[in-house]
């Protein structure tokens, strides 16, 4: 037995006729039908009711014919990961990503990634902006999904925009505000503020961006807490501590979230840019082939 005479079996059996299964093939019916002979012959099983018309699988053709596909599926997947294994497509991929950004499409990406490239091994790690910048320079991470909070947008990355995420407003439920639709960031001047920075430090280039839009409001926030920890934040507005500002990739998978309500803030400026940035030097082919379906 050898895999010709599967695919032939399987030609047979699916057109339900020896002629177009040899026309499938561009052989002769005498061909096709001595490759099947001689299948059933080196199985001591007949295969096919060759007196019925169209012709039809014996009970036990019935049986070998799905097992026969799948041979010749794990046949045709192993050949693909010899192939990506000999173009270079073996390896790892250090993926860095900005806290609370787990909720976000980003396992979709990474799940196509690894069906089409298994041999690539995805190793993920969840930092502050602070750290992705950090450690992309230093060779640690081969990409990183990040607010541009460091201004990482040097002569030694390339930068690639992966989404404008809207801001939402985290309200708790009996606040004035849970009831709305929509929001705007000047009726926010006399809240507690629970803030959401970027970094761990509270003061980087992403927080002036934000802060920014605070005095562009017409006033000074009443900050409360300073955080990069989502869950936290999250926390204390369901304990009626505050409010706080966050991007919608943050809440919109969150369900039955006890005494939360997430309103979105109007305004075209009123979005966080999600950010794929990658050293220009990484030349490797898992990342070339990751960065190219972003």
């Amino acid at each position: 037995m050898n895999l010709n005479q599967l695919k032939y079996f399987v030609a047979v059996a699916e057109q339900q006729s020896f002629t177009r299964a040899a026309n499938q093939y561009y052989l002769s019916q005498t061909a096709i039908s001595q490759q099947v002979r001689s299948l059933e012959e080196s199985i001591g099983v007949q295969l096919f009711d060759r007196d019925s018309r169209p012709v039809s699988l014996t009970p036990a053709g019935s049986v070998f014919f799905m097992e026969a596909k799948t041979i010749l599926s794990r046949m045709d997947t192993a050949l693909e990961r010899v192939r990506d294994a000999s173009t270079g497509l073996v390896g790892t991929l250090r993926v860095g990503y900005t806290k609370g950004y787990e909720r976000s499409d980003l396992s979709n990406k990474l799940r196509a990634f690894h069906l089409e490239y298994p041999n690539v091994l995805i190793t993920c790690y969840r930092c502050d902006t602070d750290v992705l910048a950090a450690g992309l320079l230093n060779g640690e991470f081969d990409v990183i999904f990040t607010w541009d909070s460091t201004n990482i947008r040097t002569e030694a990355v390339e930068v690639q925009l992966v989404e404008r995420v809207p801001l939402v407003v985290a309200l708790y439920g009996s606040h004035p505000f849970a009831q709305r639709t929509a929001l705007h960031r000047t009726e926010l001047k006399s809240e507690t503020i629970l803030y959401m920075s970027p970094s761990a430090t509270g003061d980087s280039y992403g927080d002036s961006y934000f802060l920014a839009l605070y005095r562009q409001a017409g006033y000074q926030p009443n900050i409360l807490l300073r955080s990069n920890d989502v869950e936290s934040i999250l926390m204390m507005v369901a304990a009626e501590e505050g409010i706080s500002i966050l991007p919608a990739y943050c809440t919109a998978k969150l369900t039955n979230a006890d005494n939360l309500v997430f309103v979105p803030l109007v305004g075209a400026e009123e979005a966080e840019e999600i950010l794929a940035v990658w050293r220009k030097a990484d030349e490797t082919p898992p990342l070339r082939h990751f960065v190219s379906r972003l």
